[in-house]
């Protein structure tokens, strides 16, 4: 299947890179190109792309605004936002991950990078574990989010193993890590993430991984 993407981002030169990126890949092709976030919000309702590539920093609507939106929409509940920004910063990635964007990345990564974090969203999976970010996922995502709701008491509905699955994934290991680390296939991984997801009403791991942490079941800090 081709991930169709949305590209979202004020600066022209850098839509025409990501496209060209993008569109050279067998598996992905750009469906649009948005400058604003509202833009990104119309085109998102009007082609239905699998990811946004959304920058945060745009004049008017933000990105951080969009993705809410487009994660807040019923009709759009295939679309998944992948953030990109130059601004790795502590307030940004904490706002992102609440709207309920699947991934956080820096303009800084390379072209392998890039495409190996749609996919990853594409697929699913939540893009929570680039070097820049680690350590302030791990401190934010620790305070308590009364929207999110993510109390000790909502985890009784998991099974030991997916507790403990969730709490692997919440703190930056993949699927193929947690199946070494349990002796199981990376497939048996992903089907106990899905099963907590779906108990736990989670959008996303995204979601699924801000619960582990506002729930307490992991504590900030805590390393891989």
């Amino acid at each position: 299947m081709t991930i169709r993407v949305l590209l979202a981002d004020d600066q022209a030169l850098l839509r025409g890179a990501f496209r060209v990126l993008i569109d050279a890949e067998d598996d992905m092709e750009v469906v649009g190109e948005a400058a604003d976030g509202r833009q990104a919000v119309e085109l998102a309702r009007a082609t239905r792309p699998d990811i946004v590539l959304m920058d945060i920093r745009m004049p008017g609507a933000d990105g951080l605004g969009a993705t809410a939106a487009i994660c807040g929409d019923e009709e759009l509940a295939g679309t998944r936002v992948l953030i990109l920004t130059t601004f790795e910063i502590d307030e940004y990635v904490a706002q992102a991950l609440r709207a309920g964007a699947g991934g956080f990345l820096g303009k800084g990564a390379d072209p392998a990078e890039l495409l190996a974090a749609v996919r990853t969203v594409a697929a699913g999976d939540a893009l929570l574990s680039p070097a820049a970010t680690r350590a302030v996922i791990d401190q934010l995502l620790a305070q308590p989010d009364p929207v999110a709701g993510g109390t000790a008491e909502r985890l009784s509905v998991l099974t030991a193993r997916e507790r403990e699955v969730m709490s692997m994934a919440a703190t930056g290991l993949t699927n193929e890590e947690i199946a070494e680390r349990m002796f199981v296939s990376p497939f048996t991984v992903r089907t106990h993430v899905h099963r907590a997801m779906a108990k736990l009403d989670a959008r996303d791991r995204a979601q699924l991984v801000a619960i582990a942490y506002q729930s307490g079941l992991v504590p900030p800090g805590r390393p891989a």
